[in-house]
């Protein structure tokens, strides 16, 4: 069943194979997405549009509080796949241990976090008065599940650096279907708003978390997670963090800008946080077609960089970013052109609708050019180069959306004014993490050849 699941990045064809890999990947995704989405959903068309906005309003806080780590599971999914590119088996099984071990101290951190500062940030993040009792009610609930969620991320990037997308993805399925009758159950049956979708949430994060704990403790040689030499091997830790740390800054500042844009929008009232949190599934949903490849760009030019096959990674790279920005595009144009047909399932609300418009038109409208930036990001941490496309990416978006909210914004005043910060961040960042792809991508294969002679 394991060895079915791998795929071969190091031999063969590479469209294929990195298809096998990204498909099944941005279907994970997109099904975690999707508990977010039921949830928003459900308490909009059953409870109101104040609940509606309450669990939306959470979104930017709740990325802020776990990027971090999650960017660590980014950093063990690079440092696995690069030793299988050495085919070191011994460094191999301290990696996966250490990462175990890591997603659990990760669980617990946050878990405290979540529970100790939710109620304070959402109240200097403006959150209306009358929707922030609900939307503490419901990121409490959400973090006591957050230990589930960690584990589960840690325990895929474990998979997924040896190809296997397939078995998280079918993981996520039943999952799914936990949350969607849960949450039909816990809200329409029982009339438990917003905590009603929490718990179904956290419940579906606990079976994701037993259920790739069990295959990881019975996975074949060397992935396997041994519960009785459980520890943290500093020299695996290390690296790590070394990739894992600026990609999870670079996610948790791009969040924090967020929270800025989110407390912009609050100005707005709810109807805009309504309308904003539908838009933003949409595009979460179109993310993830390009982030799929994002990960296959990651894996697979760490296995290949690893194993010395520099024209293999430059391949990597330009079906990864083709693929990437025209599913993202697909994806864009189908909530772009049927955004009535989308938003009759979250709200009848004509207010909220014209909100989530205008977000549509600035924000899908515009975002597959992220992938001029995400991709070259990507390809960079594949080679062990990670905090450069973090400080870039930081510099290019998270800095200058912060410019235009507190510089532009209160000369310029506008929800359409406020969504253009997103467009003109991408095309910016694109341009700078581009060049420096180029530079450092030129470097590290030069330092190859050298060794090579």
């Amino acid at each position: 069943m394991a060895k079915s699941n791998e795929i071969d990045m190091l031999h063969g064809p590479l469209v294929g194979k990195i298809l096998m890999f990204a498909i099944p990947f941005a279907c994970s995704s997109i099904l975690q997405q999707l508990f977010n989405t039921v949830d928003v959903a459900i308490v909009g068309r059953f409870a109101s549009s104040e609940a509606l906005a309450a669990v939306g309003a959470n979104t930017a806080l709740i990325n802020l509080i776990i990027n971090l780590f999650v960017g660590c599971s980014i950093g063990a999914n690079v440092v696995i796949a690069n030793l299988i590119g050495h085919r070191d088996n011994e460094r191999i099984k301290l990696a996966v241990n250490t990462t175990a071990v890591l997603s659990l101290i990760s669980g617990i951190i946050l878990l405290f976090i979540g529970l100790t500062v939710s109620k304070p940030v959402l109240k200097l993040m403006g959150t209306p008065d009358n929707i922030i009792h609900d939307a503490v009610h419901y990121l409490r609930i959400y973090f006591l599940g957050i230990p589930f969620f960690m584990v589960y991320n840690f325990g895929a990037s474990i998979l997924r650096s040896k190809g296997d997308t397939k078995r998280p993805l079918y993981i996520l399925i039943i999952a799914g279907f936990i949350n969607v009758i849960l949450n039909l159950i816990f809200v329409i049956v029982f009339h438990m708003g917003v905590a009603g979708v929490a718990i179904a949430t956290d419940i579906a994060n606990m079976y994701c978390a037993i259920r790739i704990t069990w295959i990881l403790l019975h996975e074949e040689e060397p992935f396997k997670v041994d519960q009785n030499n459980l520890h943290i091997d500093t020299v695996a830790l290390k690296r790590i963090l070394q990739i894992g740390l600026p990609a999870g800054l670079q996610a948790m500042v791009f969040s924090f800008s967020n929270v800025f844009v989110q407390s912009a929008i609050n100005d707005y009232g709810s109807a805009a946080i309504a309308g904003s949190a539908i838009s933003q599934m949409f595009e979460g949903y179109c993310y993830f077609l390009m982030s799929a490849f994002c990960g296959a760009a990651v894996t697979f030019t760490g296995q290949n960089y690893g194993a010395r096959q520099i024209d293999r990674c430059k391949q990597i790279f330009w079906i990864c970013l083709a693929f990437g920005a025209l599913t993202c595009f697909a994806a864009n144009m189908m909530f772009f052109t049927c955004s009535d047909f989308f938003l009759q399932f979250f709200t009848t609300d004509t207010e909220v609708m014209q909100f989530t418009k205008i977000r549509i038109f600035w924000v899908i409208g515009f975002q597959a050019i992220a992938a001029s930036y995400e991709m070259p990001a990507s390809a960079m941490r594949g080679l062990g180069h990670s905090l450069e496309p973090a400080l870039l990416t930081i510099l290019g978006t998270c800095v200058l959306r912060l410019t235009w909210i507190f510089t532009i914004c209160p000369i310029w005043p506008g929800f359409e004014r406020l969504m253009l910060c997103y467009p003109i961040s991408w095309v910016l960042t694109g341009i700078i993490v581009s060049t420096v792809y180029v530079l450092t991508s030129k470097r590290a294969y030069a330092f190859i050849l050298k060794n090579q002679k």
